[in-house]
């Protein structure tokens, strides 16, 4: 999709189709809107008047122009109230018109930033609202299907009748559409079928992405990392034919050696659950335990492009987790990275012990605060809900204050989890220091004490600033709605990117 940002009326110009937007309660359009409703003779005022067109969030109607104008369709798209209005909700409204403009055949699409104008919008932000939302609500996973995709929008005009607008607009377009396409590569690689995404393929893509953005790459084979003594990625990788790898991605300013932001990806390729065997029905979907780590790479391939001040790494631990003759068993006892031991309850419980040796490993960068995101319990699902929200857990007060703040910001949804110290009772072993499973009751706290383990010092508190989002809830899409495709959500990535840049 190509964008370009002009100056001109929006019924002035010649596309397939316009996008305009309306407020839920509105009887007579104003705008850009009440532009192209008087151009037209009244057509949407009309809707408005039949009770055809409420502007609920969302809503959507197709109005033919029958020559009046050059473009011979305008889809008009619900806000929803206008006392409720948010930058997502712009977002949710830009996908959901440009999903319909892609539906009806249009190659060139002209739209109004959503909210820029009646809706008291920061111009900029609008604009990459919409933006993101155009692309993102576009999107198609089309890669193993044996015709292409012939339905994808060529040309996105993003109009403004302001002049002092435009450089706004400019820059606000320009961040969405690396954000957005950042997030679309992430949601590719989930959607991927696991005999094309393993360990060592996804570290290809990494470095690729590494090579095209100026990132520096560095990919730990299983050699190097049984050097660093990772157990966790080792043994989880016993069973499989598919060995681990490790990739750390740095974006490094120049002239800024500052302590960097660290993000924390858990990748795991694809998790039959081991020796501990999930059931059959819907295992498929285990292909975005690596959602995670996706989130990381989209993440970082969209901070170099935007140029962000300040250093990040991205670490991302890779493993497939398979139950052959030679797989870690219930009982087993793997000494981690950090010198813990820990016994093997479940095997399914795998992605914990990946990301204790990442969050380790971070210390070394001596962060000024680490995020790691993880498809990681089916009990965060319980407790939140699927589709609803991420379950986060911090370590620190501000801390947590920020990175709650930068999801908010990005629209995705993460809720406060409370990280007790009686969960440590759970995790506690007979024959090693830790166990890596506390059982189904509490299991979302559990999980997120054993990791604090690991990020702790000798004298048991966190040595930096530490955020778990535990995004089992959120790592598929059941339906289409606004920015959403039926498929993987990609979550993550705008909280990771808002997050370098403003936190």
């Amino acid at each position: 999709m190509n964008i370009s940002v002009l100056n001109k009326h929006i019924q002035t110009v010649k596309a397939d189709a316009l996008i305009v937007n309306l407020f839920e309660g509105v009887s007579l359009p104003g705008g850009a809107t009440g532009a192209v409703d008087g151009a037209t003779n009244g057509a949407i005022s009309q809707l408005i008047q039949l009770g055809d067109f409420k502007g609920k969030l969302n809503e959507i109607a197709v109005v033919y122009t029958h020559g009046l104008i050059p473009s011979p369709r305008v889809i008009l798209v619900g806000l929803g109230k206008a006392s409720d209005f948010t930058l997502d909700k712009a977002r949710q409204a830009s996908g959901t018109a440009a999903r319909k403009a892609k539906e009806l055949g249009c190659k060139t699409v002209a739209s109004i930033a959503h909210g820029a104008g009646i809706g008291g919008l920061n111009p900029r932000e609008a604009a990459q609202a919409t933006i993101e939302g155009a692309i993102l609500g576009t999107y198609t996973h089309t890669e193993q299907k044996s015709r292409a995709d012939q339905s994808a929008i060529e040309q996105l005009f993003l109009l403004t009748a302001d002049a002092a607008q435009l450089p706004a607009l400019e820059a606000g377009a320009k961040d969405g559409e690396i954000i957005a396409t950042a997030q679309n590569l992430t949601r590719t690689l989930i959607n991927r079928p696991p005999n094309m995404i393993n360990p060592a393929s996804f570290a290809a893509i990494a470095q690729d992405v590494a090579a095209q953005t100026g990132l520096a790459c560095t990919v730990l084979t299983e050699k190097e990392i049984a050097a660093e003594k990772m157990g966790g990625l080792m043994g989880i990788s016993q069973g499989t034919a598919n060995p681990p790898r490790f990739v750390v991605m740095e974006h490094r300013p120049a002239g800024n050696t500052a302590p960097p932001l660290v993000l924390i990806g858990k990748g795991v390729t694809f998790d039959t659950g081991g020796i501990t065997l999930k059931p059959g029905e819907n295992m498929g979907a285990m292909k975005g335990d690596m959602s995670g780590a996706a989130a990381v790479l989209g993440a970082m391939q969209a901070i170099a492009k935007l140029g962000v001040s300040r250093p990040v790494v991205g670490l991302m631990p890779l493993v497939e987790n398979m139950p052959d003759g030679a797989a870690y068993r219930p009982s087993d006892v793997l000494t981690m990275m950090s010198g813990l031991t820990v016994e093997i309850i479940s095997t399914d419980a795998e992605g914990r012990l990946i990301l204790a040796d990442a969050l380790h490993y971070a210390k070394r960068f001596n962060p000024a605060g680490v995020v790691d995101i993880a498809t990681l319990t089916g009990a965060a699902g319980v407790a939140l809900g699927k589709e609803i929200a991420a379950g986060a857990f911090f370590s620190d007060e501000d801390w947590a204050q920020k990175v709650q703040a930068a999801a908010s910001a990005a629209g995705e949804r993460v809720w406060r989890m409370p990280l007790f110290p009686e969960y440590a009772e759970a995790i506690r072993s007979d024959t090693a220091d830790i166990k890596n499973s506390g059982g189904r009751t509490g299991g979302v706290g559990t999980s997120a004490w054993f990791l604090r383990r690991f990020v702790e010092g000798a004298d048991g508190n966190p040595v930096y600033p530490w955020a778990h989002i535990d995004m089992a809830p959120m790592d598929f899409s059941t339906k289409t709605t606004g920015y959403l495709v039926r498929g993987a959500w990609g979550f993550g990535v705008r909280t990771f990117v808002e997050l370098a840049q403003k936190g």
